[in-house]
Parts: structure tokens; sequence; C-alpha cells
């Protein structure tokens, strides 16, 4: 997957129609921004906490004080909680082109080092962030002279409205279980339930599996190959349980405002109504640091700050959108390492 010697004058001759495309996606995206009275901003990429889920590996290192003692910091899984600490500080409509890091992430689709655009709506509900999506395909297929999005065999027309489904309802469509049969009001999970229905559509469970392993299983050999074929899809309304950020739906507590976009298969934003009460929000992660330090025998510290600026943080919206994947499917490149300028060396 990687290509160790991408600065060979032929091979980036060949890979550079791809590279300008890139530029000009990401020009394109940021006039959008300018003209829609987005501030950008620029997070620090050191961080107190790479970020709290369970299966998110962030990148540690050290800082060495004026005193000289070296205190644990890492490198930002995303820029959300800077952002979130301006949004309490008093921006209202803000974006970031920011670089994130992820370890144990490599292959077609993941890179240790990639470009997230993310931002953020004060004050507008998180159905506005959809829109947001549907312009920014249009904005990239534009930019990049295609009249569709494709990777590998899969296409996506791009100027088209995304369709929207619910997670629920994607379950029942393509596997043929109730979802949110196995979830309480309380959001609390009935592992054995869900067992159950998946073993009788005949996908894989195993006896340590916990409710958030068969959800995901479900959910990737199901559900995923079908979305985003044809017109992009939006998945709506996650399980409460697999949205730790996310505030409640109000019709419905099982399920919160998290929302997924795909296109060709492939996922591309993560987008949310956010989640301001610091004392949930708390007990969210703190759950998921238990069980990360269960299944990875380690655990982040929290970002109290975070916690402290959420009590004062307004309500928002606020999305993050993989952008190097964006500009792979509007130059239907291979992966994204070949709309990456110049891409992290695989020390192996």
């Amino acid at each position: 997957m990687s290509d160790p010697q991408w600065w060979q004058p032929h091979r980036h001759l060949d890979r550079r129609p791809a590279l300008l495309a890139r530029n000009r996606i990401q020009r394109a995206i940021r006039g959008w921004l300018d003209s829609n009275d987005f501030l950008e901003v620029d997070p620090a990429a050191l961080a107190i906490s790479p970020g709290n889920e369970t299966h998110l590996h962030g990148f540690s290192t050290g800082m060495i004080g004026n005193d000289g003692v070296t205190r644990p910091m890492y490198l930002h899984t995303s820029p959300e909680f800077a952002m979130k600490k301006l949004l309490a500080a008093g921006e209202s409509r803000i974006a970031a082109f920011a670089h994130v890091w992820r370890n144990r992430e490599r292959g077609a689709l993941h890179h240790p080092e990639f470009t997230m655009l993310e931002w953020y709506r004060i004050g507008q509900e998180y159905t506005v962030l959809m829109d947001d999506c549907a312009d920014f395909l249009m904005l990239a297929a534009e930019a990049a002279g295609a009249n569709e999005f494709r990777f590998r065999d899969a296409a996506c027309d791009p100027f088209a409205s995304p369709e929207r489904i619910s997670v629920a309802e994607a379950f029942t469509e393509h596997a043929g279980i109730d979802l949110l049969a196995t979830i309480a009001a309380d959001g609390t999970t009935d592992r054995d339930g869900l067992a159950a229905l998946a073993a009788g559509a005949d996908i894989r469970v195993a006896d340590d599996d916990t409710w958030s392993d068969i959800f995901s299983r479900v959910l990737a050999e199901r559900v995923e190959p079908h979305l985003g074929h044809g017109v992009a899809t939006i998945l709506d309304r996650y399980p409460t349980p697999e949205a730790a950020l996310a505030r409640r739906s109000p019709d419905d507590p099982r399920v919160s405002e998290r929302f997924e976009l795909y296109a060709c298969g492939v996922e591309l934003a993560n987008g949310f109504g956010e989640l301001t009460d610091p004392v949930e929000q708390r007990a969210r992660f703190q759950a998921d640091m238990a069980e990360k330090a269960r299944i990875y025998g380690e655990a982040y510290p929290l970002d109290e700050d975070l916690l402290a600026a959420l009590a004062i943080m307004p309500p928002a919206s606020g999305i993050a959108l993989g952008f190097d994947r964006l500009v792979m499917l509007a130059t239907a490149a291979p992966s994204i390492e070949a709309v990456m300028w110049a891409p992290v060396p695989d020390p192996a």
C-alpha cells in the first residue's frame, strides 16, 4: 500500500495531477467557508488527551518544562477538544484544516497522519451539517473536474442529494436485526439479545464479544457495504451507546444526534449534535476509558479544561470530515496516500 519512493521524479509526475486537484479542492472549500461566515482557526496539535474513545489510539510524547521535568503529552486525534474550548470562549462558527495523528492505522483508507476538516455551528441543528456535506461533495467534484466519485469498483454521484437512513432502519433492511429492541431507554444494552439476533442472521459472535463488538461487526459486514453507492448516504441516529460525544435525540433516548456520511462505501464524515453536559460527558469518557483499559491495557487522561468549558459552551453542532478521503474519491485515486504530498515513511 505504501510507496516508499514517491519522491522519485517519474513517480511524482504520475501523482502530481491528483495533488494539484487536492489544492483546488481545498481552495474551493476555504472559499465556501469564508462566504458562509466561518472563521478558520488553527488549534495546537499537542494535547493533554488525544481523545477518549475506546478504540482510538494516540501518539504519545513528552513536554519538558522549564523545571526540567518531562510531562506526558499527546498528538491530537482530532482538533475537537480545542475547538470546543473556542466555542466556549465565544466563537460561533469555526472551521479548521487540521493535521491529526492516529496510531495503529495504515491502509488504503487510513494513514498515521492525515488532514481532517472540522467545523462547528453554534445554535443550529445537526441536520444543517448534512447540507454542508452535500455542498462539499459537489465542490470537490467541480474542483477536480470529476463527474462522479470512484473507489475501486464503486461509484457515486456527488451532485445528487444524499439519501438518509437511520442506523436502526439500516440494520433491519440489510441484516434483519431489530437493533433498538436491544437498547433500553437509559442507554443500557442487551448483549445476549443482540448476540442472538446476530447469530440468527449468520453473523459470527464470540463468547467474549460485547454489545459494541457485535454492533460494529454487523455494521461493517452487513450495512456499510451497501452505503454510498450511486448516491451518498447519510447514516443517521446512531445508538446512544455508540455516540459518546452526541446529544440524545429528544424523541427517543435510545438514539443520539450522530450521523456518518458515506460515498462509494467509504466513510467520509462523522457529525454530531454536540453533548454539552459536563457530568454526562465525564461519565461517558470514564466508561470508554475503563473499556479501553480492559481491552488494550492503557487509558488516556481526561481533559479537565474541556469538561469545564462544556459547562459554558452553548448548544452547537459539529462535524469532522476526512479531507484526504474526499480528495481520493474525487480523483479516483487508489488510496489516501496517493493524494498526500509527502506520506509518512513506513519504518517497517
